[in-house]
């Protein structure tokens, strides 16, 4: 499954910034990390702060896949919203994973700082306006939830937003304090780099084609003819888990990006806030830290990578003609485009945990517009269950909840 197009800016960007060997013998490790993506990158990091053999394989370049792709806003605030969330969950779990998103935010921002990354983490405020005016009684609705449950929030009318952020066709809004960004393929690659020098054995263009699951570890082979012998496997794999596991549990959709040429002026402006809205799809807006603006949306049901690619030009031009709506003063200049595949979950939560079809093992999909807090607290998650302790989110992104 291909799950980017071609270019996407960050891999442009960024280039080649490591290159690793693939596997042509036979090896062994405690754990053993599927997807060299931001979420394995993550993990391996846990894995080898843990004290643990781990290896780290990929069956394209590091960091190809979706996290190149990614516009990779850090945010607490899950696809569901909290009131509903609670509906479908209960008040504990559906608080809990609010916490856990935001605590992931500045867990990853001392880890940027641990290995001295320069991928651009940054804090900032999170704007999440009403499209429409029929969507601002149940935001209203959000926002005391929100509040209830100790959240850091301030309710912003039309003409305040209008006054604050120059935004036109904002009905309503929650102001949160806490969010961020971060170029994750560059963080990803920061990460893996730092880690194999302190033992993380990583290889690319290595794909797992077959395990054989033993009482006490798998037998894992590889397309390049290796078997790795792992006491315990990490699927970090993103959306491609649909082709590995029988039953349905996220839908996969399309998502639109594009970014502008270096603009100071946008950047001074809008460079401490995330931008959202309630449209379905939603609208996302950022900066990114080399001073341009980025926008995020247009999604659609995915269907194949070239019938997705294939809408790019159009969605470029719908993604500007949105902006303008929002910002009728000022002119966007469009510098990149791309696509990607994300998923959505039947509750916005992700999947990490066992799957009984796989022995010895766990996954970590971290679904939605919250991919990458996900993964942080994926950490927390792993680490916990490797050494026969228990977590409190287990029950809530379980399979088969």
């Amino acid at each position: 499954m291909d799950l980017k197009s071609n270019e996407p800016f960050w891999l442009v960007k960024n280039g080649l910034r490591a290159s690793y060997p693939s596997l042509h013998s036979n090896a062994e490790c405690d754990i053993l990390v599927v997807g060299g993506g931001i979420t394995g990158s993550l993990i391996a990091h846990q894995c080898i702060r843990d004290g643990y053999k781990t290896m780290l394989i990929d069956k394209r370049e590091i960091c190809n896949g979706s996290s190149s792709a990614t516009t990779s806003m850090l945010q607490y605030e899950i696809d569901t919203p909290l009131y509903k969330l609670i509906e479908m969950v209960g008040e504990k779990g559906a608080v809990a994973s609010y916490e856990a998103c935001y605590r992931a935010i500045d867990q990853l921002g001392e880890i940027a700082t641990k290995i001295k990354s320069e991928a651009g983490f940054s804090k900032k405020y999170s704007l999440y306006f009403a499209a429409f005016k029929k969507d601002v009684d149940w935001l209203q609705k959000e926002f005391e939830t929100r509040k209830e449950a100790g959240f850091e929030v301030k309710w912003l009318d039309e003409q305040e937003i209008l006054k604050k952020y120059n935004i036109h066709g904002a009905y309503g809004g929650i102001l949160s304090t806490q969010g961020g960004s971060v170029d994750a393929f560059c963080l990803a690659h920061e990460l893996l780099q730092y880690n194999h020098k302190k033992g993380l054995m990583i290889y690319d263009k290595t794909e797992l084609v077959h395990v054989d699951y033993k009482r006490r570890f798998n037998l894992c082979t590889t397309a390049t003819g290796a078997v790795i012998k792992a006491k315990r496997i990490v699927y970090c794999v993103g959306y491609e888990s649909t082709n590995m596991i029988k039953e349905k549990f996220v839908d996969l959709l399309s998502s639109y990006a594009i970014i502008s040429e270096v603009d100071e002026t946008l950047y001074r402006q809008y460079k401490d806030v995330l931008i959202w809205n309630t449209a379905k799809p939603y609208l996302y807006m950022r900066t990114s830290d080399d001073g341009r603006f980025l926008i995020d949306g247009e999604d659609e049901e995915f269907r194949n990578p070239v019938k997705r690619d294939a809408l790019i030009g159009k969605k470029e031009q719908k993604l500007i003609k949105a902006f303008k709506k929002l910002f009728p003063d000022k002119t966007f200049y469009s510098d990149f485009a791309w696509a990607g595949t994300f998923g959505e979950t039947k509750d916005g939560l992700p999947y990490i945990g066992e799957h009984p079809d796989f022995k010895n093992s766990y996954f970590v999909c971290g679904f939605g517009g919250n991919g990458i807090t996900f993964s942080v607290t994926g950490m927390e998650m792993v680490s916990d269950w490797l050494k026969g302790k228990k977590h409190l989110m287990t029950p809530y992104f379980a399979f088969g909840r």
